[in-house]
Order: C-alpha cells, then structure tokens, then sequence
C-alpha cells in the first residue's frame, strides 16, 4: 500500500485538523510576519535533525496551502522513510509572510507524527523474526486519532479497530456486566454478526472458556511469559492471540517469541518524542 494515499474521508479529516491547528495559532492574525510585504517571496529548506521516520507530509503541505495556494513544496524524504541526522527534508519556495505564518503549525504535526512514526518502528524492529506484529490502541492524542494511526503505520505497525464503531473488543467490564464471557459474546454476535470480535481475557480459566465462542481473536491481558506460552499452546492456532499489557522495549522480543499473533501497545501514540526539525530560509 501507498502510504501517500489517503482517502477522500481522510483528506477532509486533514484539512480540518490543520485549519483548526492554524486557528488556534494564528487568531485574528500573525502580527511578527504582518511586518512583511506579501508580495515578498522566499525559499526555505526543512531540516530533521536527527535519525527518524518521515510522517505527516499531508498535514505539512496543507498548513501553507491553507494559508497559501501558490507555495512549492518539493520533498527529498516520503512518508515511511528513514531520515538520517541532518538531512534536507523538503525545500519550500513562496510567499514569505505565509511560510512564516504557517511554520510552527507545519513543524508541529510533522515532529508528532514523525515521532509516533520512529517509535513505532523501533518496537516493529525489536522483534523482527519473529512472526507476531505490532497494534497501536485508542491511546491517542484527541482529534488526531486517524493522524496517529497513519503515523503508525509508517513505522510498520498496524492499526488496532479505528474506534468504537468498526469493530467488537469485549473488556472486563463488558464481562461483568453479561455475567460471563460466553454471554458477552454471544450477545455481542447476535447484534453485530458482521463485525470483527475480540475478547479480553485475564486468566488461562477465561481463555479456555473464550476458545468455545466465536470470538475471532483472544487478547491475553497482562499474562506472564509462561502463560503466555501455555495459552499459545492452548489455542493451537484456533484463534488469533494478541498479547497487552506492560509492555517495553525490554521485554517485547520475549512476548513475540511465545507465539502470539499480535502485541498491542499503547505507549507508541500516547508515549511519543517530538521529532527535532527545524526551517532556515535560504
């Protein structure tokens, strides 16, 4: 898949974000670049200053598009890219008032979503080999949720259900609210029959129990190493296994090791370092 590509839903979305992003900070106007003549025209270049994935060129090019049609954009890096320290990202040439204007906007979604992206990708490295992939959660910043998990699939993730909408995920509380989880399934299945179903189980005693209904993936919540082994074996490839729950660089590579079909975590969208860029006219 291109992961320039975004649909028309999506494109919309972005458009949003960044006019939202730019009334937040623009206001009622940028009285610094007022200063300057609009008929002005500058170049800048966009600088990453350290090793990372490349995310977030939509938001990018739409900031100073909103603010100026007319501004070139010629990128040296794509989305999913490795940029090395330093690098040259994108060179810039238009109306200087609106590239000054549209600056931080710009920089914030891309060293956001650049960040989300490079964490991404180091998790989806710690465990290459091994057969199990990386998920991301709804563990994300509020109105930029399809952003996030763009940003995380650029780091070579996958994305998790978009939200509440397109997708079951049976929880504990689910569970104690139908009495048990064969009820919380079979509830569920009755409404939804098309829908994807996932449960989440605590203990090998619920597992076993999950393994007789139509969920169509097990999430093993905060099981130990040896459980997670013994549930593996358990399920004999009957059901997919996600395993969730405190998890870390440390300890991730063991997890994907058991055998589980997915490792979903939170930490890539919630936990994230800003990416260092900066723009320098030229």
């Amino acid at each position: 898949m291109d992961l320039a590509i975004h649909s028309k839903d999506a494109l919309r979305e972005i458009s949003q974000s960044v006019s939202i992003a730019l009334k937040e900070d623009v206001g009622t106007g940028d009285v610094t670049a007022a200063s300057f003549s609009n008929n002005e025209t500058a170049s800048a270049i966009l600088i990453c200053r350290e090793e990372a994935v490349l995310c977030g060129q939509k938001w990018f090019e739409q900031t100073f598009h909103q603010l100026d049609p007319n501004i070139n954009l010629e990128w040296v890096f794509q989305d999913g890219e490795i940029m090395q320290a330093d690098a040259n990202v994108c060179q810039l040439k238009g109306n200087a008032q609106a590239i000054l204007t549209g600056e931080r906007t710009a920089l914030n979604f891309l060293q956001s979503l650049s960040g989300t992206a490079s964490k991404t990708k180091t998790y989806v490295d710690r465990i290459a080999g091994t057969g199990a992939e990386i998920l991301d959660t709804r563990k994300t910043i509020p109105g930029l949720r399809y952003a996030q998990k763009y940003a995380v699939r650029c780091g070579g993730g996958k994305n998790h259900r978009m939200g509440l909408y397109d997708a079951i995920l049976i929880k504990e509380n689910h569970i104690a609210t139908s009495g048990s989880v064969s009820n919380a399934v079979n509830s569920a299945k009755q409404q939804y029959p098309a829908l994807k179903l996932e449960i989440e189980v605590e203990n090998i005693e619920q597992l076993k129990e999950a393994l007789n209904t139509q969920a169509d993936v097990i999430l093993l919540d905060n099981f130990s190493l040896a459980e997670l082994e013994k549930a593996v074996s358990m399920t004999d490839g009957k059901k997919k296994l996600e395993a969730s729950g405190n998890m870390t660089l440390d300890n991730i590579r063991e997890v994907a090791k058991t055998g589980v079909d997915y490792i979903s975590i939170g930490a890539i969208t919630k936990h994230i370092q800003a990416v260092d860029f900066s723009m320098r006219f030229t």
